[in-house]
C-alpha cells in the first residue's frame, strides 16, 4: 500500500469503496447543511434584536466568517495530507480528526448563546470539516482511474445533495437548534466510520515526503495562471458557477418567508431541497457515466451551467411558490451533470501527482469563496438595490459567465 501512493491509478475502483467514500462525503454534507439551511438562520434570527442588525445582516457576518476560514483550511489540511506518513495512510487520518473536529464543533454551536459564540462555532465546523472534506476528495485522483472519474464524482455528487437533504431533514425533524445540531454532529461521525474501518488508505513513504521549508510550502499555493492556464480557466469556471448557486440557497428560508409569505418555511426550505435533490440524483450519476463514456468534458459543463442560469433567471421573473418548485428542479438536473462531470475536469487538469491534495484544496476554494463573496453581494442587494428579484437576475448574469468560460480550457477535449 506504499508503492502506488503518488502513481497514476490504473485498477477500477469497486463500488463497496465508491458507497463507503460517498457516506463519508455525506456526513461532511450533513455537517454543513443542517447548519446552513436551517439551524444558522433560525440562530441569527433569535440573536439580531441584541445586535442592532438585521437577521439578514447577521447571517451574512456568520457564514462569510466561517468561508473565511474555509478559504484557508481547505487547501492548508489538503498540503498537509500530502505530505502524511502515518501508517493509515496519507488522507484517513485527516478525516479521522475532522470529523471528530466538526463534530465537537456542531456541539458547541449548539450551546451559543449569542453572536460570538455562535460565530466561533461556525468557523471551528469550518475548520475541522474542510479537514476531512480535503482528505476525501484527494482520495479520488489517488485511487480512481481517469476514465472512471465522471462516474465516481456523480456518486460523490450524490452523497453531496444526499447530505444537503440530510441535514436539512435532520435539523428540521427533530425539532430544536440544540437537538438539530446535536443530531448532525452524531451523523458525521458515524458516516466516516466505514470507510476509515474498512479500506486502507495509501501510505507515502517517508523518503517520498519532500523536504520541509516554510517558503516552499507556502508558496506552493500558489498555481500561476501563466504556467497552467487549464488549472486558472477552471478554477474560475468553476466559482461562478458556485457563487451563482449561493446566491439562490443563502437567504432561501427568508425568501420564502418574506417575499413568498409561505406559511411554513422551514419546510419549504425541506420541500424544494427534496425537489432539488430527486432531480439531481437522476442526472448526477447519469451525467458522469455519459461523460467517461464518451470521453469528453466541457460540453457537460457548458450546457449544465446554461441550464442553471435560465433556471436562475426564471426565479427572478417569476416570484411564486409553484415556480420555486420549478426552478428547484431544473436547478437540480443542471447541478448534478456539473457536480459530476466539473469534478472530473478539475482531476484532469491537476498540475502534479505529489499535490494532488493541496491542488484540489485550491480548486474547493472555488467552493468556499462563494459563501464569502454571496453574502457580500446579496445583502446589499437585497436590502437597497431591488430585493430579491434583482438578486436572481444577478445570480444568473454570473451563471452564464462561468458557463462560457469553460470554452478557455484547452488541455481538456
Amino acid at each position: 500500500m506504499t508503492a502506488d501512493a503518488l502513481a497514476e491509478p490504473t485498477d477500477r475502483v469497486g463500488r463497496g469503496w465508491t458507497t463507503a467514500l460517498g457516506l463519508a462525503n455525506v456526513a461532511i454534507w450533513v455537517g454543513w447543511y443542517g447548519p446552513l439551511q436551517i439551524l444558522l438562520a433560525q440562530q441569527a434570527e433569535d440573536f439580531a434584536p441584541g445586535t442592532g442588525m438585521a437577521k439578514e445582516t447577521l447571517l451574512a457576518w456568520v457564514t462569510g466568517a466561517g468561508a473565511v476560514v474555509s478559504l484557508a483550511a481547505n487547501p492548508f489540511f489538503g498540503a498537509l495530507s500530502d505530505r502524511t506518513t502515518a501508517r493509515r495512510g496519507r488522507r484517513t487520518p485527516w478525516i479521522v480528526a475532522g470529523a471528530a473536529g466538526g463534530a465537537l464543533s456542531l456541539l458547541l454551536l449548539a450551546g451559543a448563546d449569542g453572536l460570538r459564540l455562535m460565530a466561533l462555532g461556525w468557523c471551528l465546523v469550518q475548520l475541522t470539516l474542510n479537514a476531512a472534506f480535503a482528505a476525501v476528495t484527494a482520495a479520488v485522483p489517488d485511487r480512481v482511474p481517469r476514465l472512471q472519474r465522471g462516474a465516481v464524482g456523480g456518486w460523490l455528487g450524490a452523497a453531496q445533495i444526499l447530505g444537503a437533504v440530510a441535514g436539512t431533514g435532520l435539523a428540521t425533524a427533530v425539532g430544536g437548534i440544540t437537538a438539530g445540531y446535536a443530531a448532525c454532529a452524531v451523523f458525521v461521525v458515524a458516516g466516516v466510520l466505514p470507510y476509515v474501518l474498512r479500506y486502507r488508505d495509501l501510505r507515502l513513504p517517508a523518503a517520498d515526503r519532500p523536504a520541509w521549508a516554510w517558503r516552499s510550502f507556502t508558496r506552493g499555493f500558489w498555481l500561476s495562471p501563466r504556467r497552467f492556464p487549464d488549472f486558472g480557466w477552471a478554477w474560475l469556471t468553476r466559482f461562478l458557477i458556485n457563487l451563482s448557486n449561493a446566491l439562490v440557497i443563502l437567504y432561501l428560508l427568508y425568501y420564502l418567508r418574506d417575499r413568498l409569505h409561505h406559511d411554513d418555511p422551514e419546510q419549504g426550505v425541506l420541500i424544494l431541497t427534496a425537489v432539488n435533490a430527486v432531480s439531481l440524483l437522476a442526472t448526477v450519476v447519469v451525467g458522469g457515466m455519459w461523460s467517461d463514456r464518451v470521453g469528453r468534458r466541457k460540453p457537460f459543463v457548458h450546457w449544465s451551467g446554461v441550464l442553471m442560469a435560465a433556471a436562475t433567471a426564471l426565479l427572478a421573473a417569476w416570484q411564486t411558490w409553484p415556480s420555486a418548485i420549478v426552478v428547484a428542479a431544473l436547478l437540480g438536473v443542471g447541478l448534478g451533470v456539473f457536480m459530476s462531470v466539473d469534478f472530473a475536469l478539475m482531476t484532469d487538469v491537476l498540475p502534479k501527482a505529489r499535490d494532488r491534495g493541496k491542488d484540489l484544496g485550491v480548486i474547493n476554494v472555488a467552493n468556499a469563496l462563494p459563501q464569502v463573496a454571496a453574502p457580500a453581494l446579496a445583502a446589499p442587494i437585497v436590502t437597497y438595490l431591488g430585493g430579491y428579484r434583482m438578486l436572481y437576475a444577478v445570480a444568473a448574469v454570473i451563471g452564464v459567465a462561468g458557463a462560457v468560460l469553460v470554452g478557455r480550457i484547452k488541455g481538456v477535449d
